[in-house]
């Protein structure tokens, strides 16, 4: 795998690109059956869900087997990389490539800050309200409502999320209070419509418990490399079009004419900006023995008949 920092804006970090050859498949992979699927991580089922036939929302339930691929973080590693949103998503970068039951597969990934999330918050709304809200309830079973938070991406566990007494979580509130938490690893599936959570599930219930926002770092497809080339290749095209009609009305009409850049040169920027960083969506491969199989592994899993 190969990684390298995106463009800065303004001189801040933006975020990790990814490019990811040989792994045609990830271990923890989504299959699909018609409106149902399945997310299994080296042949261990860890969540079932069912696309209401409205389009609505998702049933699901989770099965408890996902384990996350991110060794346990030291404090003294939180206490060396506080701050450091680039330095920790390196560091998560080469838990994924090292990963046999990571998510990753061939094409190019971003790991970013998740500022989507915390833009839906209303400054008057304390942190912890706010994150309890993003989280999807129940377990196992629970409900992603598609109506009620479209385009809010929510945020599903994917095993229970711990009490604020645990000890784990003890220990990450204490580095919530003195601003050192790591960031929680989140991982966007568009097919669920949301954030799955792969590593700190301890982490955001200390952030909660706490009541301070929880540092993020979200994974997600992007446009693949030679894609991204050909469309770059276009809007250059586009932007040198724009400039020479610019110049011939100046030629006819005379300097009173811009000359184009004021107008094409912003446009350009946000197209390659948008190439760059806009999420794809999210693979999925046909589920082996289709319906039939699905409905074998929920019945075994204990997921209600629809």
């Amino acid at each position: 795998m190969r990684s390298g920092d995106l463009p800065p804006d303004d001189g801040a970090w933006t975020g990790l690109e990814l490019e990811v050859r040989d792994r045609r498949q990830p271990g923890l992979c989504v299959f699909g059956a018609g409106r149902r699927l399945l997310l299994s991580q080296l042949s261990r089922p860890v969540l079932f869900a069912v696309v209401d036939a409205h389009l609505d929302g998702v049933d699901f339930r989770r099965t408890d087997a996902y384990r996350s691929f991110v060794p346990p973080l030291r404090a003294d590693a939180a206490r060396a990389l506080a701050g450091s949103p680039e330095r920790w998503a390196h560091r998560f970068a080469r838990h994924l490539a090292d990963a046999p039951d990571g998510p990753l597969h061939d094409g190019r990934w971003l790991l970013t800050p998740d500022r989507r999330l915390l833009r839906w918050r209303d400054p008057a709304t304390p942190h912890s309200a706010y994150w309890e809200s993003m989280l999807v309830e129940g377990h196992p079973d629970g409900y992603l409502d598609w109506f009620d938070h479209a385009g809010s991406w929510e945020v599903l566990p994917l095993r229970p999320m711990p009490d604020p007494g645990d000890g784990r979580v003890k220990a990450y509130r204490k580095q919530a209070r003195e601003g050192v938490l790591p960031p929680v690893l989140l991982w966007w599936v568009s097919g669920l419509d949301c954030h799955l959570v792969l590593d700190g599930h301890a982490r955001l219930a200390a952030a909660i418990a706490e009541s301070v926002e929880p540092p993020l770092l979200e994974l997600h497809r992007a446009l693949p490399g030679d894609d991204l080339a050909a469309l770059t290749k276009d809007a250059a095209a586009f932007y040198e079009d724009e400039l020479d009609r610019f110049a011939r009305l100046r030629a006819l009409h005379g300097p009173t004419v811009p000359d184009g850049t004021a107008l094409a040169g912003p446009r350009l920027a946000r197209r390659l900006e948008e190439l760059r960083t806009t999420e794809r969506p999210t693979w999925s491969w046909p589920l082996p023995g289709g319906e039939a199989r699905w409905h074998d592994l929920a019945r075994e899993a204990g997921f209600p008949e629809d």
